[in-house]
């Protein structure tokens, strides 16, 4: 592969998560493509640039012609009416599979979340075996993106990563994020380490910094290759309390509010 990365393409390239990966991996790839249904402009001679639709299953072919790895982060990024989730999260994960398949991609990292477990109670360590509890509709198309990667990794042989993304942010800013906080450094290892990791046909794990307060389990991340080294406890003395209720004592904190999925019904 070169420097290491080969060519790498990345959907969803214009988000916040696509963004930090552009620029983590920019120099670590001989060529980068980059995809977002946004128009975006190459920044160096490795990247290269595709405006298209995940739902074009033909386009999104194209764009991973002689690509040795994808690290699909497209999709709709919150709460949203299940029709726009089934649409963007599990029909553009299928078609970003299919594109691979085709195209005899070697390594598959799909972007899924922690919000397919947000309701486990904050007092129990969730590892990616135990059964999904999502905290919303979002979560529920998470949990259905995991099924194509294992159905695609066990009846075509493709290689894939699930990383459930914790909460990505320059630094933590409300009282979840002591546990769920994902930094910019500790994401780019993450991913570094699904690209790279050998021996791998499919695999769960959850990206989160080294948080004291953490609830998720870390040990598969170590397992895949990465060790994560930041901790939101360097920020709690700045962060307010929250306020008494039912939702803080789960995971998904207020994403698990019955209100928060209402609205898009």
């Amino acid at each position: 592969m070169g420097t290491g990365l080969g060519t790498v393409v990345v959907t969803g390239a214009a988000g916040r998560v696509g963004s930090a990966v552009r620029v983590g991996l920019r120099g670590e790839v001989e060529r980068l493509v980059l995809v977002d249904r946004v128009g975006l402009v190459a920044q160096s001679s490795a990247e290269e640039v595709r405006q298209l639709d995940l739902r074009d299953v033909e386009a999104v072919t194209a764009a991973l012609e002689d690509a040795d790895a994808v690290v699909h982060l497209g999709g709709v990024p919150d709460e949203a009416p299940l029709p726009d989730l089934l649409d963007g999260n599990v029909r553009g994960t299928h078609n970003v599979l299919e594109g691979a398949r085709r195209q005899g991609v070697g390594r598959v990292l799909l972007a899924s979340s922690n919000r397919l477990t947000g309701f486990y109670p904050v007092s129990e360590t969730v590892t990616a075996e135990l059964p999904p509890r999502p905290d919303g509709l979002y979560g529920v198309s998470k949990v259905a993106v995991e099924a194509l990667g294992r159905l695609y990794a066990d009846k075509f042989g493709l290689s894939v990563v699930c990383l459930r993304i914790g909460s990505f942010e320059d630094a933590p800013s409300e009282r979840r994020h002591l546990a769920t906080w994902l930094s910019p450094r500790d994401c780019l290892g993450f991913v570094r380490a699904a690209l790279t990791a050998p021996g791998v046909r499919f695999t769960t794990v959850y990206a989160v910094s080294a948080n004291t307060r953490r609830f998720w389990d870390i040990e598969a991340g170590s397992a895949l290759g990465y060790t994560p080294v930041d901790d939101a406890e360097a920020f709690a003395s700045s962060i307010p309390p929250d306020g008494d209720s039912a939702e803080c004592d789960l995971q998904g904190g207020a994403y698990a509010s019955a209100e928060y999925t209402l609205r898009h019904v």
